[in-house]
């Protein structure tokens, strides 16, 4: 925790995407897209889209959890992707596209845990939740190009036709919570 603000670190997909919804929510100070999970020091987007790391392509959130909640944080982790597809969400498919959460203390373990439980247990989905629930060990932030990128490239094609109906629907969705 670094002036009462905590950290949460996670994967659903794509990181542009996932970047994307955390961006404009109350309470986040910053979002840094990135790798986790793998093998080797300090993985280039080229490596860890090979497979062979083991990185995740995950988000490193800074919030204040005075004004969002780590449960929060995982209600909006949750609604914006399919937790019960292994591997892959939409079309991108691969272990870096794998669901996660990297836990950075044992209550975020326990929070997310009972969260994953919950939602199994609710039915919300037909299929098991496949996300893992892992311990955080090194986060290496992605290359500048990757950073904010939806926002800088609205009009690229992944952007427009993948990302911008999932923003807009998730800004329906989770209007209360948005700066």
């Amino acid at each position: 925790m670094i002036d009462n603000l905590e950290i949460a670190t996670l994967g659903s997909g794509c990181f542009w995407c996932t970047e994307a919804f955390f961006l404009p929510v109350k309470g986040i100070k910053s979002v840094v897209s990135g790798y986790s999970g793998g093998k080797i020091k300090n993985p280039t987007y080229k490596e860890v889209c090979s497979g062979l790391t083991g990185h995740a392509e995950v988000i490193q959130v800074t919030f204040n959890p005075s004004i969002i909640s780590y449960s929060e944080i995982l209600e909006i982790f949750w609604n914006t992707h399919d937790p019960t597809t292994l591997n892959k969400q939409g079309a991108d498919e691969g272990t870096q596209y794998r669901s996660v959460v990297y836990y950075h203390t044992d209550e975020q373990r326990k929070i997310a845990s009972a969260y994953k439980a919950q939602l199994n247990q609710s039915g919300v989905y037909k299929n098991p939740i496949v996300t893992e629930i892992s311990p955080f060990t090194v986060f290496y932030p992605a290359e500048e190009y990757h950073q904010n990128y939806f926002e800088l490239n609205p009009n690229q094609g992944y952007c427009a036709y993948v990302i911008k109906p999932k923003v807009e629907k998730f800004k329906k969705q989770f209007e209360a919570k948005l700066k």
